[in-house]
């Protein structure tokens, strides 16, 4: 088996189009049904099902591309390694990022790593849940950070940062003659909300806020970012759920926050990794985690470390 067999299979399994699939590659459809074949011939199953109207994946070509990406994965980062050590650095740390990380207290982290160990190089990979969770088990990566601590045996979530959970409504909207909102009214209009399947765990924490009053969500807009949905507030389409530290990230002029009246709700961002000792770099890593939680650290590159809601005005 060579890699450009498994290269051809991923581009036809994404495609489920061997024109489509040769264009991606670059090569013409005889020489990738060929390398098909030979992959089939030697795996001894076949992966595809293909007629004049279609192509699907069997049982076993569904098995192979759950784990063929992870292939790739892995070989990139040997390569990212040998680069990285080319330029100096003596070590590296896979960090994974799923849901909507508090946007104030990463960079504070990054630029402290920076600061502190600047020959540990941090990659960076932006993934869902389910994959972080995967490739923690699977050591494609070092550590992870995500809005769940649901997650499968091996793998431990400590909660590192809180940020109160605020409403965002339009600039002209008449609930903002509260200071602090009822939830029974917010749910009395349109919703804007992170789709589930790209942010599962704060979609989770969310879920649980509304199910404090028996009165069903209209839910009107599921979004992949926060950026979006704050424009969705802003134009008047509907209110959004989100943490004080999106918010106070987002441009949008148009979109006003308030706290929940009589509801402490936060969004709690946890840090995922595998059970068992952590290397002497990952441990390091975790302490300046829990230096950014802590309200009286004052180690950061400009001397102060802001809570997610230094910069917030509501």
């Amino acid at each position: 088996m060579e890699l450009r067999h498994l290269r051809c299979f991923l581009a036809v399994a994404q495609e489920l189009h061997f024109a489509r699939a040769a264009e991606r590659l670059h090569i013409e459809q005889s020489p990738l049904s060929r390398a098909i074949k030979e992959l089939e011939e030697e795996l001894n199953v076949p992966l595809f099902v293909r007629t004049t109207r279609s192509t699907r994946l069997t049982r076993a070509g569904q098995l192979s591309l759950e784990h063929v990406p992870r292939v790739f994965t892995a070989l990139q980062q040997a390569r990212d390694s040998v680069v990285a050590a080319t330029n100096g650095f003596y070590g590296q740390l896979r960090v994974a990022l799923s849901d909507c990380v508090t946007p104030s207290r990463l960079p504070i982290l990054l630029a402290l790593c920076r600061q502190e160990e600047p020959e540990v190089e941090i990659r960076l990979s932006e993934v869902p849940l389910s994959q972080q969770i995967k490739g923690l088990r699977e050591d494609l990566y070092d550590v992870g950070f995500a809005q769940s601590d649901d997650v499968d045996d091996g793998i431990v979530a400590t909660p590192v940062w809180r940020e109160p959970l605020m409403v965002a409504v339009p600039a002209w909207h008449p609930l903002l003659a509260h200071k602090r909102i009822p939830l029974e009214e917010v749910l009395r209009y349109p919703l804007v909300l992170c789709d589930p399947e790209v942010s599962e765990g704060h979609a989770k924490q969310i879920e649980r806020v509304l199910r404090k009053v028996d009165m069903e969500p209209m839910v009107v807009e599921r979004v992949t970012s926060c950026d979006l949905m704050m424009a969705l507030v802003s134009a008047g389409f509907a209110l959004g759920l989100a943490g004080a530290g999106r918010i106070a990230a987002s441009r949008e002029e148009g979109a006003v926050a308030r706290p929940l009246a009589g509801h402490s709700s936060v969004l709690t961002t946890y840090l995922l990794r595998r059970e068992g000792e952590p290397s002497d770099v990952l441990a390091r890593f975790i302490e300046r985690v829990r230096a950014i939680e802590s309200p009286e650290s004052s180690r950061s590159t400009s001397g102060h470390l802001p809570d997610s809601t230094d910069s917030f005005t509501s």
